[in-house]
């Protein structure tokens, strides 16, 4: 796993973020000690442009540019939890964004390979990472509903942003007994929906209603 710095040390940011974890995490059920660990030392306000610096802990999603979005911390948080991910999992990671799920990930497993389609927004997030110190990640700018390029499986996959369905390129990189996480349904709204591979198949269960951005791929949603 790879070094990082701690928080920044401000305390309107370190009460703001103290107060997430008791009420907008803890305080909705998110219950795994881990993930509540990796979400008070991960800076969010490293993640989100400078005038959305002082929202960055409001339980809601922030504009990140590019017509793309930060998922609320509750999502971030529940996303990571359902997972199971352990200090030995290698995680896929569709939809790089802010980089802001990516490093929380990375604060609890092995390795996070992540892929993002728009370049800007895959820089700018291997900027604050490499800032942070987080060296167990691994980039990729390119459609994530086809998969990691290069041929290879991994234990937990986790999709960042709404897709009409589990994409078929994805299932194949995923181990079996493995997860994965993503927002299913229409544009306008999905179920956050969670499945094990067991014997090829697919055995999945709802999790919760959620509203992300579409997935632009051959696999997501046209653009």
């Amino acid at each position: 796993m790879g070094s990082m710095l701690k928080p920044s040390g401000d305390s309107n940011h370190d009460h703001a973020r103290a107060l997430m974890l008791r009420n907008d995490l803890e305080g909705r059920g998110i219950r795994d000690p881990e993930v509540l660990r990796g979400m008070e030392e991960i800076p969010r306000e490293q993640f989100v442009p400078s005038d959305q610096c002082w929202h960055a802990y409001a339980d809601g999603p922030l504009p990140i540019g590019e017509g793309q979005t930060i998922s609320q911390p509750y999502i971030v948080a529940l996303m990571t939890e359902v997972l199971r991910v352990t200090r030995d999992t290698d995680v896929l990671e569709v939809g790089t964004g802010s980089g802001y799920q990516t490093a929380v990930l990375a604060r609890l497993v092995r390795q996070v390979y992540t892929i993002e389609k728009l370049p800007g927004l895959s820089t700018g997030a291997q900027e604050v990472l490499r800032r942070l110190g987080i060296s167990n990640v691994e980039f990729r700018i390119g459609d994530g509903s086809l998969g990691w390029p290069e041929q290879r499986t991994f234990d937990r996959i986790i999709i960042t942003a709404a897709v009409p369905d589990f994409p078929a390129p994805l299932l194949s990189q995923l181990v079996e007994r493995g997860l994965i996480v993503a927002p299913i349904g229409r544009e306008s709204m999905q179920q956050l929906t969670v499945a094990e591979k067991y014997r090829g198949k697919l055995i999945a269960r709802q999790v919760c209603r959620c509203r992300f951005v579409k997935l632009i791929g051959e696999h997501g949603f046209l653009a």
